[in-house]
């Protein structure tokens, strides 16, 4: 019998390594991995038909209030050292250039374009992983003193598009080509056109565009003459002053919320101010979808930990009534409210 090398063939022995990541099991884990290039599965089969699936899924458990952020960090940190055992297993020699591997200045997530390094790597590439949360200057300090082909930029947030763009124009202006890829982009890459970058949706795909630099270099140019009606920069510039406004709405509409505890209102404001920040990405690209599908996904979250969906609505009601002068942000906020409604008119049903 041949040694798997789909997904599909995978399935029996994904299944032990997500135990193993369940249950905190490093070594577990590790040999999973080794065992199936023992056994002569590639290794960029394993990282992305075996790591990359299983990762997936433990966010999926976090989301569903299944899994601590505890239990989602020493998973992330155990699919961690499988890649860096998969990694030190295949050993490859670099037969190519330099791909530089880094996430946007504040992106977190380093595992997935830790995987796209990696298979890089495994195709010849010599590749440096600056690793998550790179500063633009620092991105561009490094350009400057080491050659590259390219960068391989990864955004798995898309409140953080408008600095994705500032640090595309960055490298762009070091006369490096820019690949980017993660989930920040849109599932279709739709920001990433509208940034005027080329975009990869996964690991070979990002492989196959920086081999074909004529590809690579030819992207159409950004389409963001909306930012000339200043609503993106006005929000930012009052993202403050609107979330203090969003927690005295909030005191005096819920009384129990002059009860919380200092960890609760920690939450509390970090939900107002992404609310915000990923509505001013949505102004950044001038496309809605982007807040809507956040709203979808923060009330499913909340709803799993027993806030009801109609918190968030009221919360998008106050932003717009603050917000009554901006003519997209009130747009956006509205279709954010519908899908609020749907939301909570599903839960009722």
């Amino acid at each position: 019998m041949s040694a798997p090398t789909t997904r599909a063939e995978l399935t029996d022995v994904w299944s032990g390594y997500l135990e193993s990541l369940q249950e905190a099991d490093e070594y577990g884990a590790i040999e999973v991995a080794t065992g199936l290039l023992e056994d002569g599965v590639p290794a960029e089969r394993v990282l992305l038909d075996l790591v990359a699936p299983a990762q997936a899924e433990v966010g999926e458990r976090w989301a569903r209030n299944e899994w601590s952020v505890a239990q989602e960090h020493a998973a992330t940190h155990i699919s961690e050292q499988v890649v860096a055992a998969v990694a030190a297993y295949a050993a490859p020699r670099p037969t190519r250039g330099r791909i530089v591997v880094a996430c946007m200045d504040g992106e977190w997530h380093a595992l997935p374009p830790r995987l796209v390094a990696e298979v890089l790597r495994l195709r010849g590439w010599q590749v440096t992983f600056l690793g998550a949360s790179v500063p633009a200057a620092h991105l561009v300090s490094y350009l400057h003193r080491h050659d590259a082909h390219a960068v391989a930029l990864a955004c798995a947030l898309p409140m953080r598009l408008p600095h994705a763009h500032r640090m595309i124009e960055a490298c762009r202006r070091s006369d490096v080509p820019v690949v980017v890829g993660g989930r920040g982009f849109g599932v279709d890459g739709r920001w990433a056109r509208r940034l005027g970058v080329a975009w990869a949706p996964d690991a070979p795909s990002a492989a196959d565009l920086v081999a074909d630099e004529p590809a690579l270099r030819r992207v159409p140019p950004a389409r963001l003459s909306h930012l000339a009606d200043d609503e993106y920069a006005s929000l930012v510039k009052r993202r403050g002053e609107l979330i203090d406004e969003a927690v005295a709405d909030l005191r005096e509409r819920v009384p129990s919320a002059r009860d919380y505890t200092s960890a609760q209102w920690d939450s509390t404001i970090g939900d107002l101010g992404y609310i915000l920040d990923f509505l001013a990405a949505a102004l950044y690209v001038d496309d809605s979808t982007l807040f809507t599908e956040f709203v979808d996904w923060l009330v499913a979250v909340l709803t799993s930990r027993g806030v009801p969906a109609g918190a968030v609505g009221a919360t998008l009601d106050q932003y717009a009534r603050a917000l009554r002068d901006f003519p997209r942000a009130t747009r956006f906020l509205a279709r954010g409210r519908a899908s609020v409604a749907a939301a909570g008119s599903a839960a009722t049903g």
